[in-house]
Parts: structure tokens; C-alpha cells; sequence
């Protein structure tokens, strides 16, 4: 059986190209389904409304996710609502930018 915990690791291997820091420890990922039959609808947002990479993120995630064996189709969904903050990032995010020098 396929887990939301299994996706959320395989997803630890797509990174906002403009942060170093991957899309869960971000806090991009707000809801994960899993149907019957292997199919994944996700839906996160991105850091800011408007990112012109949003296409590059969804094939990654779609990449990574698709390597979890039984997954037969990766839907991915963007959305702005709730808009993304730092303090949707997790404690590992929120020290990966901490030792980059920003004050969150």
C-alpha cells in the first residue's frame, strides 16, 4: 500500500532551484490523495505567486514520485491558498536557511 510518508520522502529529492531547500522542508506540500488503482493528486503552492519554474517543480515531483512502485499516475496542482510563509517550513528548513544567514 502506497503512503503519503513514501511520496513526502521521494518529494525530499525536488528542490526549489532558487532556495537549496527541498520542497517539503519548504512547507510547499499542503495535501496528498491517494486513490485506488495508483493515482497521487498533490497539491502545493511555491514561494511566491507567479514563479515561472512552477512547470520545472511539477515534472520533478512527478519524476520522483512516479519512482514509488504501484504509482501508476502523478497529478500535481498549485495553489496560493493559504500563501506560502517561512513558518510553514519545517525545523529542518527553517536551520537550512538559518545557516545561510537569514534570520527566521
Amino acid at each position: 500500500m502506497i503512503t503519503k510518508e513514501q511520496i513526502l520522502e521521494k518529494m525530499k529529492n525536488v528542490y526549489d532551484p532558487e532556495i537549496p531547500i527541498n520542497v517539503v522542508d519548504l512547507g510547499l506540500v499542503y495535501d496528498i490523495s491517494i486513490s485506488e488503482g495508483g493515482k497521487v493528486h498533490i497539491l502545493m503552492t511555491l514561494t511566491a505567486p507567479g514563479c515561472p519554474i512552477y512547470h520545472y517543480i511539477a515534472e520533478q515531483v512527478k519524476k520522483e514520485v512516479s519512482k514509488i512502485e504501484g504509482i501508476k499516475e502523478v497529478d500535481v496542482e498549485f495553489t496560493f491558498d493559504p500563501p506560502w510563509s517561512p513558518d510553514k517550513m519545517t525545523e529542518k528548513g527553517k536551520e537550512a536557511l538559518r545557516s545561510m544567514g537569514f534570520n527566521i
